[in-house]
């Protein structure tokens, strides 16, 4: 574990095995230095353990900085479930995650996440009080976070316009949008409300086509989309999308979305700044739906409350990009940079 290359001093990583269930589970807690460590749980068929590994520590790291730079009193962690054809999600599975989680007395705070619906979370509070993103400590609606994580892209999106194309709308833009989930979809309805052009591809055809149906939106695929010209891009389905084979096919000149770890190494944010492209940090534009979440955990926020603090995050990206326009740096390298100092300063 600890030469593992994407461990990064974590604190805790907890294996979870349930034979009744079939529950596959692993538990990343990587830093509690600003409080208890948040993040959703992902429910995803990984090809090996190490896979599903990697990507809870990469993760879990993530919600640290992300959550810091939010300005959030909470740490980072995250939770995968490992299923496939012989454990598929069942309320049971569900129910022994729960137990899990609980069984972590407090030190890791589960939410919706990739695979993970709202309804899982209310079987999952059956058994923990260690949970968020739920109807019951909602603040408006059903605590579903995606709209607003959808809300805060959206944004970002149009401070990484203002900054590299020097502009203040959308409209006429084309953005190809990877990935029509929760997130995604909701992504779309903002952008072609603001007179975008979409370019749309999901796994999924029949929600492409309710896309294409819907926004006027031109469908491509999964594995195209990325590399097809645009004045964004916004990849908002898995990650490790970037690295030195797929960045030079790139023809947008920025890349603003929802996916989490979209930088497959720490060095490509390096290439992509080298090839001109504005990255925008995505635990950074991504907070959206964590703002949500934790705070109505933490209790005391308001509809209004969640919003100011959603529509901080263009202030925070502006800051990054300019910062990097000045110093010549990366803004993946920047934004950890700044992530790190405020781990070090809790």
């Amino acid at each position: 574990m600890f030469d593992h290359p994407s461990f990064d001093q974590h604190e805790r990583v907890v294996f979870a095995h349930d034979a009744a269930t079939g529950l596959r589970a692993v538990v990343a807690v990587h830093s509690s230095a600003r409080g208890p460590a948040a993040g959703g749980c992902r429910l995803w068929h990984y090809k090996s353990t190490q896979d599903a590994l990697a990507d809870v520590l990469r993760l879990s790291r993530g919600m640290s900085y992300k959550n810091a730079m939010a300005g959030l009193p909470l740490g980072g962690g995250k939770a995968v479930i490992m299923i496939d054809a012989d454990r598929p999600k069942t309320p049971a599975l569900l129910e022994a995650f729960g137990r899990f989680v609980e069984s972590l007395h407090g030190q890791y705070i589960t939410a919706e996440d990739v695979g993970a619906s709202v309804a899982d979370m209310e079987i999952v509070a059956g058994q923990t009080r260690y949970v968020s993103g739920l109807p019951r400590t909602a603040v408006t609606s059903d605590g579903n976070p995606s709209p607003k994580t959808a809300l805060g892209v959206y944004l970002g999106i149009k401070a990484a316009v203002k900054f590299r194309l020097k502009k203040d709308e959308l409209r006429g833009l084309t953005v190809a949008v990877q990935g029509l989930g929760g997130v995604g979809y909701e992504l779309c309805k903002l952008l072609a409300a603001d007179g975008a052009r979409l370019r749309v591809a999901d796994v999924r055809e029949a929600v492409t086509q309710k896309a294409a149906t819907q926004f006027d939106a031109t469908v491509s695929s999964p594995d195209r989309i990325l590399f097809e010209r645009a004045d964004v891009v916004a990849p908002c389905a898995l990650g490790a999308l970037f690295d030195a084979d797929t960045i030079p096919k790139l023809q947008t000149p920025i890349i603003a979305g929802a996916a989490n770890n979209q930088l497959a190494t720490a060095q490509d944010g390096a290439r992509l700044h080298s090839a001109g492209v504005l990255y925008a940090p995505d635990y950074v534009i991504n907070a959206g739906g964590i703002i949500s979440v934790g705070r109505e955990y933490l209790g005391g926020a308001t509809a209004e409350s969640i919003g100011a603090e959603i529509h901080r995050i263009p202030v925070r990206l502006t800051e990054i990009f300019v910062r990097s326009s000045a110093t010549h740096r990366p803004t993946s390298e920047l934004a950890d940079e700044m992530a790190r100092q405020l781990l070090a300063e809790a």
